[in-house]
């Protein structure tokens, strides 16, 4: 009885991970973003993608070689609503300076680490007791 008990377990054990598994290849590491660096980019949006599991913004940035698309990974869209970002906070043609953290391979990306809009307002007003939290 012991060791039919003690083989239930183990295959419980055994299906509760191939459950989990899934969901354990979903999220990225951010390992790929080179926190010790800060690259401020000075440009046009694109296009603001809002969906799960990260929202993005193609940003265009004039260069020495001509205008790049840069990509700017943010987090959630529940994250971001919850700290006064919404899918309308950046439209095509907005001029905006992006701060992001960049990729460590060379390329043309990085996280989102603030923003300013052309005016000199910041691209999403601080949320309320949000002080600290960055998208």
């Amino acid at each position: 009885m012991l060791k039919m008990l003690s083989s239930l377990i183990t295959a419980m054990a055994g299906y509760s991970l191939l459950l989990w598994a899934p969901h354990a290849g979903a999220h990225h590491s951010f390992a790929m973003f080179d926190f010790q660096r800060d690259v401020t980019l000075l440009g046009t949006v694109k296009e603001f993608q809002w969906g799960n599991p990260h929202v993005f913004v193609d940003l265009l940035v004039p260069g020495e070689s001509g205008v790049g698309v840069w990509s700017v990974e943010l987090t959630s869209p529940s994250h971001l609503v919850r700290n006064g970002w919404k899918p309308t906070t950046l439209r095509p043609g907005d001029q905006v300076s992006i701060v992001i953290h960049p990729l460590r391979d060379g390329r043309s990306g990085g996280t989102y680490v603030s923003g300013t809009r052309a005016n000199g307002s910041p691209v999403v007003e601080p949320a309320a007791g949000a002080a600290g939290v960055k998208p």
